[in-house]
C-alpha cells in the first residue's frame, strides 16, 4: 500500500485508491491502511515539492515529462489562488504538477505538508468510506 500511494503522488502514472480498493475489500483495517496510504502519498508529493524546489520547471517538463501544457494549467492556478491551490493536491492529472511548482515558487514548507497531508487523508478517507 505504501509503495502504490507513494508513486501515485510522484508524477509516475500510478493508481494507489485500486490497491486501496482491493486491500480494503480484502478485510484488513481501514484505519491501518488510511494511515499507510496517507503517508506514502505525502511523503510521494513531498518528492515533488524537493524536485520542484531543487531544479525548477525543467526537472518536471525536461526530466520528468510534465507536458507544458499541464505545467502551465498548475502554475496559472498556483498563481492565481497561491497556496490554497494545494488543497486540489488530490486531483488525478493537476495535482501531481501542483505540488511540483508548489516547490518551484518556494511555498512554505510546513503549510505544504499540512495541507498535503489533510486533502490527502481526506480523499483516502472519503474512499473508505464508499467502500464501507
Amino acid at each position: 500500500m505504501f509503495l502504490s500511494a507513494f508513486l501515485a503522488a510522484t508524477i509516475l502514472p500510478f493508481s494507489s485508491e485500486v490497491v486501496l480498493s482491493a486491500l480494503f475489500g480484502s478485510g484488513l483495517n481501514g484505519f491501518l491502511l488510511l494511515f499507510i496510504a496517507s503517508l506514502g502519498n505525502v511523503l510521494g508529493s513531498i518528492v515533488n515539492y524537493v524536485l520542484g524546489y531543487k531544479f525548477g520547471k525543467d526537472i518536471a517538463t525536461q526530466k520528468l515529462k510534465v507536458s507544458d501544457v499541464a505545467f502551465t494549467r498548475a502554475s496559472d492556478m498556483f498563481t492565481r489562488w497561491g497556496k490554497w491551490s494545494l488543497f486540489f493536491c488530490w486531483v488525478p492529472v493537476i495535482g501531481d504538477p501542483i505540488t511540483l511548482v508548489a516547490g518551484v515558487l518556494r511555498s512554505p514548507l510546513w503549510f505544504f505538508i499540512l495541507v498535503v497531508t489533510i486533502s490527502k487523508t481526506a480523499r483516502y478517507t472519503a474512499l473508505l468510506y464508499v467502500l464501507s
